[in-house]
């Protein structure tokens, strides 16, 4: 064994306790290993082994064996046990593999520039022996998960990862069998109120993500108590999709468009949740679903408050992209709000507006729509034109007019 295995050797016990102290002093759910001898034995234990097991198998380039990932798995599932968030599941991860980086780099520092060789078959080693070690980790944090928590908090569980862009994501993926796609409709409904999740809600959910096979997790609660859905549709493309035929089939998705099955999404989770929503929505492939979770949150901040019925839509950047440059230009929403003071004195002036546009300016659909004759609708055109000097019918009015009632509705002028 080369001088740098040996350094290693000499310095497992010493590293293996300065890890256990990393966990303890910078992770916050690792605090109970002060107050529970057996727990950090364990994880002590732990440390030693795997670093006595690197400086056996990497001389040689040896493998680790089935009963190595075994044991490195039972170490998942003790975590998990435990109740290990994901994010500090990840965070140790991280921990861990810097501090063995660094480990390796403080032994090379002590051979004095030699042991070249010996660092490129340890780094040789490492990359892939270590990425056999995390899967085995993973998969058994997620027996666990799967043995301990309900079904919807798994698939909550899927979404936040995904969110992430946390590796787990696959073991999670399987244990709800659902397959992970190229891309995702990344949907955010937001709500004025929260509701309370009784047992009635949750089945209707479990039933919901099952039949559209799209992990949900609820959002952060709004000071003002508004609350958030957050669903990820998701879309495959190209070879995928001809060979397993997945539900959503999206071939060349612009991000402005709406994938067919959306709509049917929104309406039926909206109707589960029973109470009026406005929905945002973007597409993103899986790396990069962060960003797309703030744009729709966005997109859906900006959109229209609406009863769950036909009319209820998903939103895109296409159809708010005015509203939220307006809403980042004090002055010019300060505008469109005094616009749409003058036409509270009706009648019925802002919703007329709404469905006129709603129906692409077309009088007797938006008559019918508003259960009214033309000649009425002409008449409260007529007044709208009175009261802002703007021709609802006109580019100029479009512009404008279309922004206040969207702004109105979004429950933004409060």
């Amino acid at each position: 064994m080369g001088s740098l295995f040996v350094e290693l050797a000499r310095q497992a016990s010493t590293n293996a306790r300065r890890e256990v102290e990393t966990y303890t002093r910078e992770i916050q759910e690792f605090g109970f290993l002060d107050k529970d001898p057996r727990a950090r034995a364990e994880t002590l234990e732990h440390s030693m082994w795997f670093r006595h097991r690197t400086v056996e198998l990497s001389p040689d380039n040896s493998e680790l064996s089935g009963d190595d990932l075994g044991y490195i798995a039972s170490m998942g599932e003790l975590r998990a046990g435990a109740g290990m968030s994901l994010d500090t599941r990840q965070r140790v991860l991280r921990v861990h593999t810097a501090l063995m980086l660094r480990e390796i780099n403080e032994a090379t520092e002590t051979q004095r520039g030699g042991g070249v060789d010996e660092l490129m078959r340890m780094m040789t080693w490492f990359a892939p022996q270590g990425e056999r070690g995390i899967g085995a980790y993973r998969q058994g944090f997620v027996r666990v998960l799967r043995r301990r928590i309900p079904y919807t908090e798994q698939v909550a569980l899927l979404a936040r990862s995904l969110l992430n862009g946390d590796p787990i994501s696959a073991e999670l993926a399987a244990a709800v069998d659902m397959e992970l796609p190229d891309h995702c409709a990344v949907t955010v409904f937001r709500l004025q109120g929260r509701p309370s999740i009784d047992r009635f809600l949750e089945n209707e959910i479990e039933a919901l993500v099952k039949s559209h096979q799209a992990p949900v997790m609820w959002g952060p609660e709004g000071g003002d108590g508004s609350g958030e859905l957050i669903a990820l549709l998701p879309l495959f493309s190209g070879a995928a999709a001809a060979e397993n035929a997945p539900p959503h089939v999206v071939p060349d998705l612009l991000p402005d468009l709406t994938p067919e099955h959306l709509p049917d999404l929104v309406r039926d989770f909206a109707h589960a949740l029973g109470r009026p929503c406005a929905v945002g929505t973007a597409t993103a492939p899986l790396p990069e679903l962060a960003d797309a979770l703030d744009r729709a949150r966005r997109i859906s901040r900006a959109a229209p408050l609406c009863r769950a019925s036909a009319r209820l839509r998903p939103h895109t950047l296409a159809d708010v992209f005015v509203e939220l440059a307006v809403a980042d230009v004090p002055c010019v929403d300060d505008w469109l709000r005094a616009v749409a003071r003058r036409l509270d004195t009706g009648p019925d002036l802002l919703a007329t507006l709404d469905a006129y546009y709603r129906h692409d300016m077309h009088r007797g659909a938006t008559a019918t729509a508003l259960n009214v004759h033309t000649r009425t609708l002409d008449y409260r055109l007529r007044r709208v034109r009175e009261l802002t000097g703007l021709d609802p019918g006109s580019t100029r009015g479009v512009r404008t007019l279309s922004a206040v009632v969207t702004r109105r509705l979004s429950g933004a002028w409060r």
